[in-house]
């Protein structure tokens, strides 16, 4: 049986294929941005399979207004009084002093906002059910406005979702596409969850016309498709069509995912996943072999270095592998703003036209030709397909100055900035980050990784065996993972329970992993923490009290009230097995010079000739497919367990 892994990312789509003897095979070509699925079926008819695991970006790029694709119209159906919420939002201002802030255009028009006559109370009492006559007539109402797709979000479903499941009911009869708020996120707040309800209704249509085309072509050819969800697991076709809400995060996640398989395969407890591809560089954290996740997100929206803008895109409750992210790759653009400073980013190249040394149309220099530039990097990529023009590198360099002087600060500027979607994810969550190993991978990740460890105090650093496809051996590493919650548990035990025993029913699992949303009574927030066999709330206080500390630098004398539970089921699935190098061999060296504080003379050595246990001291550069790791003077790098390559300072 042959397993694909496809990773759509903004410059390259990726594939790494193991067969049924378990040998790797990897692929990266160029994406096509505007038509994503085209690059896939490319990448797959090159293949054989018998299972395709998937992660895409198309749900976020639909909402960014990216690619061509046009949100379709949705109708919104909620209890009388509470149509504007979801336009009247939270007070949130991205840009305080901003008098032309204009909110994100609400995803359902008044126009096509109905309210219907129902009410639940708090404790769950239907004090008014649904009259489906008068759900009827509102859904032909909408429709004839033009309408393809419903959300139904009524007060307090949390508690009691009967109503919202009677509209639900008439509303099929009239729309293909229909989401409850309960189903995708069954928690307090009527307008983080009737956002999410909402952003899962707009992304039904584009993201099941996507998924059903490529689950055509890999079922035609006799294969089964799996998606990875930004929880960080795999889930059914079928349930991401659902809730493809999901989705929103779901090639990101599939890096960390690979991180935190390998940091258990190395018996790593601590890890920093650091992944820089063409269009972005993702940074999370692995503890105890498991990413951190968090339950908040914002979709569509903006980030100021790293961090989500709060306000300026659409509330999103669901569970998602903790990411910060930065427009620092290697097609990120080098640039002088209008008092002649050297800037870096956030614009990319992308992959089309790409950087200038790519020779596609390029005329603005990247990271990647400063790379190039400075010698890091060879000038044949994609595993030989790609010829690189060094020379057309350091003209568009010296457009900005001195090549050489240019593409050595750009590389410092890019360092900082991805040094801070390494804070976000360490320091602002209370964790040290020079008591983590930085595990980089990607395109470009390798090159930097020294050199951003020094910054941030790191002084081990991990490349993974394929960094270039990494992301998608990681779907390959992945294990199918369901979700399910509830609000307010009046008994901690017996609410976990009921959820894995709802989840059972669906599923078969192998264990469960437990969160809850907790705060101090009278707070607004909550903070999700692990929740062990123990579910007592003594248990559970004291894991509250240990995060908060660690997050804010104190406690409260206060009672701690559980908001949310949730539990996923998870389906362990048979990993690919890695296999250690060989213990003797003989590498060729070659040399060539690399810029560092100066022009010097760095070894050159090929990955794939390294034996296990091999030291290389830098300056030196160890090609492969796909990527290049730099050792820089000082750092040592020694070949470990599956091939990984260890630099220390």
């Amino acid at each position: 049986m042959s397993l694909v892994g496809v990773d759509v990312g903004g410059t390259f789509t990726d594939f790494v294929v193991v067969d049924e003897r378990g040998e790797i095979k990897t692929l990266k070509i160029l994406s096509t941005p505007r038509e994503p699925e085209k690059a896939v079926i490319e990448g797959l008819s090159a293949f054989k399979f018998s299972e395709v695991l998937h992660a895409s970006t198309i749900g976020t790029n639909a909402l960014l207004g990216q690619m061509g694709l046009e949100v379709p119209k949705i109708a919104f159906f909620t209890t009388r009084g509470f149509r504007d919420v979801v336009e009247i939002g939270r007070q949130n201002r991205p840009r305080l002093y901003d008098l032309f802030f204009q909110k994100p255009r609400p995803l359902a028009p008044r126009e096509l906002r109905f309210e219907v006559d129902e009410r639940t109370l708090p404790d769950g009492t239907v004090e008014r059910a649904v009259d489906p006559r008068q759900v009827a007539e509102l859904a032909k109402k909408a429709k004839a406005a033009g309408a393809v797709s419903a959300a139904v979000g009524f007060l307090h479903s949390y508690a009691n979702p009967s109503n919202e499941e009677a509209a639900a009911k008439v509303l099929r009869e009239h729309f293909e596409y229909v989401t409850t708020s309960y189903e995708v996120a069954w928690e307090p707040r009527e307008y983080e969850r009737f956002s999410t309800a909402l952003v899962n209704a707009a992304l039904m249509p584009l993201v099941g016309r996507y998924l059903a085309e490529l689950k055509g072509y890999v079922e035609s050819r006799g294969g089964r498709m799996y998606v990875m969800a930004s929880s960080g697991g795999l889930v059914t076709v079928d349930e991401a069509a659902r809730r493809p809400v999901q989705l929103v995060e779901s090639g990101p996640a599939a890096g960390v995912i690979a991180a935190a398989e390998l940091a258990r395969m190395l018996g790593e407890g601590r890890v920093i996943s650091f992944d820089m591809g063409g269009t972005t560089a993702k940074a999370g954290t692995v503890l105890d072999f498991q990413p951190a996740i968090t339950t908040e997100y914002e979709v569509g929206g903006e980030s100021h270095r790293g961090r989500l803008v709060k306000g300026s895109g659409y509330p999103v409750r669901f569970p998602f592998v903790d990411l910060a992210e930065v427009s620092a790759g290697g097609g990120t653009i080098i640039w002088r703003d209008a008092g002649g400073a050297l800037r870096v980013g956030p614009l990319s190249a992308g992959a089309d036209p790409g950087p200038v040394s790519y020779g596609r149309g390029g005329i603005e220099p990247t990271i990647t030709d400063a790379n190039l530039a400075l010698g890091r990097i060879p000038d044949l990529l994609a595993g030989g397909r790609m010829r690189l023009d060094a020379d057309a590198a350091k003209r568009a360099l010296a457009k900005l100055g001195d090549p050489v002087e240019v593409a050595s600060s750009a590389l410092r500027l890019i360092d900082l900035e991805m040094a801070r979607a390494i804070r976000l994810v360490t320091v602002e969550r209370g964790l040290d980050p020079s008591s983590f190993t930085l595990m980089a991978f990607g395109g470009a990740g390798p090159q930097h990784a020294a050199e951003l460890a020094e910054e941030m105090g790191i002084g081990r650093v991990l490349i993974p065996p394929m960094p270039g496809v990494f992301t998608s051996l990681g779907m390959l590493m992945a294990d199918f993972k369901f979700e399910a919650r509830t609000a307010y548990p009046k008994d901690l035990a017996k609410g976990f329970a009921e959820l894995e025993e709802r989840l059972s029913q669906q599923h078969k699992p192998d264990y469960y992993i437990r969160y809850a949303d907790v705060r101090y009574k009278g707070q607004g927030w909550e903070l999700t923490v692990p929740v062990g066999a123990d579910a007592s709330l003594s248990a559970i206080k004291r894991a509250f009290e240990e995060k908060h500390a660690a997050i804010y630098g104190f406690t409260l004398d206060k009672e701690v009230e559980v908001v949310t539970i949730r539990v996923f089921a998870v389906v362990r699935r048979t990993k690919p097995r890695l296999a250690d190098p060989p213990t003797e061999g003989n590498p060729q060296i070659s040399e060539k010079e690399v810029y560092f504080d100066g022009w010097t003379k760095a070894a050159v050595y090929k990955r794939a000739e390294l034996p296990l246990g091999y030291k290389i001291k830098g300056p030196a550069l160890v090609v492969e497919d796909y990527s290049t790791t730099v050792i820089p003077p000082r750092w040592e790098a020694t070949v470990v367990k599956y091939g990984a390559l260890e630099l220390r300072l």
